[in-house]
């Protein structure tokens, strides 16, 4: 753990030794980003709030920085981070070339939850990139976030502040839950709006490649490049060596319990009601995560715990909402989660990513040949 003694005021408080900022007090909010910022400075590492996702943060150019984060999230070595910088200045530092695709991108979404990924330069270190010639960078709009790179005047890798395959942290209790005692420092700003990760867009080859959906649609980036851009996520690309971003290779966002996809499509409250029915029957505990709509005319009974995302008509708040109820979930104690899919478009898309990585079982929709999935 990085110590700092004798420069700042403020005590703050520790949780198994990790510090706890509390950014959110007006009063306190000034020294808690310059903490953060000395701490990675000094080659530590600081969980923090993005409009998508709490990140954990380490200097993207310190081998040794960015190897705490693989070490304190259990993460894969061949799992590339992405990069978090204050603009396209910085952005010039760290590749060999931005395209004129980029600047536009950059010019529309930028602060924003966009990343890009570009031929790296040799600024960066091959930990940060998994050793990949690219690297994934972008614009944070959270204004802690912007804050915080600003103070530390560095550029901050920063995969998702949780233990690796589990749920996203939006909160910093999420952040504690997982990560206290194993981080230096909680940067808490409350909440973060999007709730999901950043889209990731490849523009190393034309046409451009989605490598992850998230809070940036592939109809805005339709919309914004006026080209095709070939949907990688939804061709089912399995990969075996190093992925090209974040959120590809391994089971990622999953709770504890085993999650149970049922997609849309025809009899699906029937397909719930059945996954129920039989789980039950088998002496597990199940738990519900249903849309309002469905809630609403669902017949469940004996207590089931039960987590309303929201609407079916707007997967954009469901998706803001989804790891913090499958945590909820989780704390109830429950075997099996039995999640209601969404249409995959629009934000739709997001959120039916981050549930089929999620899920240990997908109950397909009447007409789709993707087939059962087991793990």
């Amino acid at each position: 753990m990085i110590r700092l003694r004798g420069c700042f005021s403020l005590d703050w408080p520790e949780i198994k030794g990790t510090k706890i900022l509390n950014a959110s007090d007006p009063l306190h909010a000034k020294e808690a980003l310059h903490f953060a910022a000395t701490i990675l400075q000094k080659g530590g590492v600081v969980a923090f709030p993005t409009e998508t996702v709490y990140g954990l943060g380490a200097d993207a150019r310190s081998a040794r920085a960015v190897g705490k984060i693989f070490a304190a999230k259990n993460r894969p070595g061949d799992n590339p981070l992405i990069v978090h910088v204050t603009g396209m200045e910085q952005v010039r530092e760290l590749v060999l070339e931005i395209p004129p695709k980029a600047y536009l991108l950059g010019e529309k979404f930028w602060p924003g939850p966009l990343t890009l990924v570009l031929p790296k330069s040799d600024l960066l270190p091959g930990e940060t990139t998994a050793g990949l010639h690219s690297v994934a960078v972008r614009v944070p709009a959270h204004p802690l976030a912007l804050a915080l790179l600003e103070l530390a005047a560095l550029p901050v890798a920063a995969p998702s502040a949780n233990l690796s395959g589990s749920p996203s942290p939006t909160t910093a209790h999420h952040v504690i839950a997982d990560l206290a005692g194993r981080i230096d420092a909680i940067l808490d700003g409350g909440p973060c709006s999007v709730g999901v990760e950043s889209t990731v867009l490849s523009l190393l080859t034309a046409p451009p490649v989605l490598l992850r959906p998230g809070g940036v649609t592939l109809e805005q980036l339709g919309m914004v490049l006026q080209e095709e851009i070939v949907d990688l996520c939804r061709n089912g690309v399995e990969f075996t060596g190093t992925p090209p971003a974040p959120g590809m290779k391994y089971r990622h966002y999953a709770p504890r319990a085993l999650l149970y996809l049922v997609e849309l499509g025809e009899k699906q409250e029937e397909r719930i009601n059945d996954l129920l029915a039989d789980l039950q029957g088998r002496g597990m505990r199940p738990g519900l995560l249903l849309t309002a709509e469905t809630a609403h005319n669902f017949p469940f009974t004996n207590h089931v715990p039960l987590e309303i995302v929201g609407s079916q008509r707007d997967p954009k708040t469901a998706a803001s909402r989804l790891y913090g109820a499958l945590r909820r979930l989780d704390n109830e104690g429950v075997d099996v989660i039995v999640a209601e899919g969404f249409a995959e478009e629009e934000m739709g898309r997001a959120l039916m990513n981050r549930l089929h990585k999620a899920a240990s079982r997908v109950i397909v929709a009447p007409g789709n040949r993707k087939g059962p999935k087991m793990r």
